[in-house]
């Protein structure tokens, strides 16, 4: 059996839940309804659109195509992230774009090459959905490392000046706040592994049983992406931060204009 198809009709029936959030709002006046409804009309919008998109892409599966849109995808989780961030986005957006593509395409392409056995390894139902899966995960935890990261040494510059004064290397110096920005990038996604299938069914597992597949091979698939985004998220916001702190501080450890 397919999965259902939900009619436009049925789908105005579903926006229609909004009206709780937006009357909760409108009660205790959290002025959240236009937030509410701004988001709700913009994911509509781009959901409709990438629809379209992925239609024709995965209809072409040309191999140049799938990469470019993965990199496009790429671009965009980096802006987002940088923008979110207490920091000069001119200033790490390309450190932040070379951490997000080397942690995206390391991680799918090992599991379409290793895990999944591919014979195409470009095909565009795997590459750009798992890739689409990673980044949208794992931006989450980078905009959280990136932005503590550079708030604390801001917040304890006097004790990370204290350090070099004491002949800390600038690695030496950063380490403390790195270790801190990688556990509190990381702690969502340990959280939800922790209680994965206990207190919630997640999207990957629900998606693939509505497409057909057995609870069994639904299981396997959620495991699998759970781990790679663990994995990329904590490569990217390594990376992020070590690529960052290249540019945010100078050859002396003095910090900058962040």
């Amino acid at each position: 059996m397919g999965v259902l198809d939900i009619s436009v009709t049925s789908l105005i029936f579903a926006f229609l839940l909004l009206l709780i959030p937006v009357g909760i709002s409108r009660v205790f006046r959290l002025g959240l309804i236009r937030p509410i409804l701004n988001a709700s009309m913009r994911m509509a919008v781009q959901l409709i659109l990438i629809g379209i998109f992925l239609k024709y892409l995965f209809l072409w599966n040309n191999a140049v195509v799938n990469i470019l849109w993965l990199f496009l995808m790429i671009i965009v989780a980096v802006f987002t992230a940088v923008k979110n961030a207490s920091i000069n986005w001119e200033k790490i957006w390309f450190p932040v774009f070379l951490s997000f593509s080397f942690a995206t395409l390391l991680i799918v392409f090992y599991l379409n090459v290793f895990i999944l056995r591919l014979d195409y390894v470009f095909d565009a139902k795997y590459l750009i959905v798992l890739g689409g899966m990673l980044l949208g995960n794992s931006l989450r935890g980078n905009i959280v490392g990136i932005d503590s990261f550079y708030k604390n040494i801001k917040r304890e510059k006097e004790r990370y000046y204290y350090l070099l004064s004491l002949g800390a290397s600038q690695y030496e110096a950063i380490l403390p706040y790195l270790r801190e920005s990688i556990k509190l990038a990381i702690k969502p996604t340990i959280a939800a592994m922790a209680t994965i299938g206990i207190v919630s069914l997640p999207g990957m597992m629900t998606g693939v049983i509505l497409g057909g597949a057995s609870p069994e091979t639904a299981i396997k698939y959620q495991m699998m992406i759970m781990v790679a985004i663990l994995t990329s998220t904590v490569i990217s916001v390594l990376l992020a931060i070590l690529l960052t702190s290249r540019v945010c501080f100078t050859d002396y450890g003095a910090m900058g204009d962040f």
